[in-house]
């Protein structure tokens, strides 16, 4: 079972080896246990899932934003071992729960992903990002 903590609550107590699991799957430079702690609390939402049995994070997103008109969802991350049980769409639903009064929810995401992302409600559009890659370097 799957339980669903959001900020501030859930990130009380939560501790680097709590994100110590495998997240960041693929990325050349996964950010640290404690960059990763830190963009949890600097998040304006987060949300946890966690396996009930034993306690560990298997999943979050986060939400940044100005608290009126616009957020971003810069992350959302499930276990490998924990993909394929709707984690990450009950996430996403969440997140964009705390975030219904807002006029704009953007993503950014690999093209391959966009598919999940429209089963959810999302909608295509074109987008320009900058990446600093070199912040997460060794």
């Amino acid at each position: 079972m799957i339980e669903y903590r959001a900020s501030p609550d859930a990130l009380a107590g939560l501790t680097e080896e709590d994100l110590a699991g495998g997240f960041f799957e693929g990325w050349p430079h996964p950010p640290t246990p404690a960059v990763h702690l830190a963009h949890l609390r600097g998040a304006e939402v987060a949300i946890l899932a966690i396996d009930a049995d034993t306690g560990a994070v298997v999943g979050f997103v986060t939400a940044l934003g100005d608290g009126v008109l616009a957020a971003f969802i810069p992350l959302l991350e499930v276990l490998p071992a924990y993909r394929g049980r709707g984690i990450g769409g009950e996430l996403v639903r969440r997140v964009l729960a705390r975030l219904s009064d807002r006029y704009s929810v953007d993503l950014v995401c690999d093209p391959h992903l966009v598919p999940f992302y429209e089963r959810l409600g999302g909608t295509r559009l074109d987008g320009v990002g900058w990446r600093n890659r070199a912040v997460l370097e060794p």
